[in-house]
């Protein structure tokens, strides 16, 4: 079935994922009280909100939506209970890649027999888990079309990046980089873009390749920027830096499902999607990860070194049709429109410490933007 031909109620559902550091409310470091957070919060989110691998995270989970509408709804509600619930302990939620303030190398990890395999499998590596993401599901019919979906969705991980990089700061100081998370995560050893495959069987196999490896803890544990779920019909984007508001990540899973669904055409007519060259990939997501929105990067299938802004264009041309069969279209424009103007998260993390030289403002601007979006979703920035 073409774009074309879409019934409203075919567009495919989505999802988000959202991770949160807590932070002491006074001092702006990060602090090990993620489960006491938890536990308030789960009165009003019930389970749409939970503990993560370290005591310094928070991950909240909508529904399955069928509107950009009807999830952003969801991602600010969540974050104002999850800001309220800090609050009643004298801590705050932030929404960023990395830490800025405190004791974050090595985080505290939750105690757990897997979480014990994990120690033991990755040992040095779990030192740098105090990060956090956006993960935005795609439903698809069937496993093996989410395979092929997967492999047009790959080109595009690095600009998906580039947009969202949130993460300048680790150890307290600053890397250079806009997203120092996604660097720190290329690391493991099944973190990263997947590799090219044709069908969810070939999909299992190599996912049993890397458990007879032992670089697996358990099938969960396939940290790839793009995988099928392990629980739900659903193509996982893993990519991106957690956005500062609601409202980009809004605009985030907007782009991603139109780019999903413009593969889903392509797969229909039995294109199986293009064979990047892993040189250019990893180069791709060095330079995004340095530049993020603010310089330039590399378009995967030429080489070619653009400016961000010219790719992550190019990037939504490409979704228009499915952006203008959703509806999103204006939505994601003015998530582009923001970053021309006010910059990545990065950028904006820094124009905060720039004032007065001081993190704390970094950490307390964070926390008035990560739930300051209203209901009619307007972006609050840093700057």
């Amino acid at each position: 079935m073409s774009t074309a031909q879409r019934s409203g109620s075919s567009i495919p559902r989505l999802g988000v994922e959202e991770e949160f550091l807590v932070v002491d409310a006074e001092r702006g470091e990060v602090t090990p009280q993620a489960a006491t957070v938890v536990d308030r919060a789960r009165a009003e989110l019930g389970g749409r909100v939970g503990g993560e691998i370290t005591e310094l995270q928070i991950e909240t989970r909508t529904e399955p939506c069928r509107t950009v509408a009807e999830l952003h709804a969801q991602l600010v509600g969540a974050r104002g209970a999850l800001q309220a619930a800090a609050g009643r302990d004298g801590l705050r939620v932030v929404a960023t890649g990395s830490p800025v303030l405190g004791p974050a190398v090595p985080p505290p990890i939750t105690q757990g027999p897997r979480q014990d395999r994990g120690n033991a499998t990755y040992r040095g590596l779990h030192d740098d888990l105090a990060i956090c993401a956006v993960h935005v599901h795609v439903e698809q019919p069937d496993r093996d079309r989410a395979v092929l979906v997967g492999n047009h969705l790959r080109p595009h991980l690095p600009v998906l990046l580039a947009l969202t990089a949130n993460s300048p700061y680790w150890r307290e100081r600053d890397t250079g980089y806009a997203s120092w998370r996604s660097l720190t995560w290329q690391r493991w050893p099944v973190a990263g873009p997947p590799p090219f495959l044709t069908s969810a069987r070939q999909y299992d196999a190599h996912i049993d390749l890397l458990l007879d490896a032992g670089a697996m803890v358990d099938s969960g544990t396939i940290f790839w920027d793009l995988r099928l779920s392990a629980r739900h019909p659903t193509l996982e984007v893993r990519v991106a830096d957690m956005p500062i508001t609601a409202a980009e990540s809004a605009g985030f899973a907007a782009l991603v499902r139109a780019l999903a669904m413009v593969a889903a055409t392509a797969v229909e007519r039995g294109d199986e999607g293009p064979r990047t060259d892993p040189d250019l990939m990893r180069l791709a997501y060095w330079r995004a990860a340095r530049d993020g929105m603010c310089g330039h990067g590399v378009e995967v299938g030429t080489g070619r070194l653009l400016p961000a802004g010219v790719l992550a264009a190019q990037l939504v041309e490409l979704a228009r049709p499915a952006l203008e069969e959703t509806g999103d279209g204006p939505r994601v424009q003015r998530w582009l429109a923001g970053l021309a103007v006010d910059g990545d998260g990065a950028a904006r993390q820094r124009a905060a410490a720039a004032t007065r030289g001081q993190l704390t403002d970094v950490v307390a601007a964070l926390v008035a933007a990560t739930a300051a979006d209203g209901p009619g979703g307007q972006d609050s920035t840093l700057a």
